[in-house]
């Protein structure tokens, strides 16, 4: 049972290890950014994250007027 246990937790340290290889390792490392936002090619096409649309939707209008 002790054996096991160290086999796995050897193999998932390994795997984190590899996973990590340019964060780890690198002068620059530093995690990806995925956000929807941080996306060249949805810039381009002026796609934002469901959070930023709706933050923009709830701000109050220059142009509205005041009740």
């Amino acid at each position: 049972m002790l054996y096991t246990l160290l086999i796995t937790l050897a193999l998932v340290g390994v795997c984190v290890l590899l996973l990590g290889v340019k964060i780890f390792f690198t002068k620059v490392g530093k995690f990806p950014h995925f956000h929807v936002s941080g996306n060249k090619e949805m810039m381009k096409r002026g796609i934002d994250c469901v959070e930023s649309q709706d933050r923009n939707a709830r701000k109050p209008s220059r142009l509205g007027v005041k009740e």
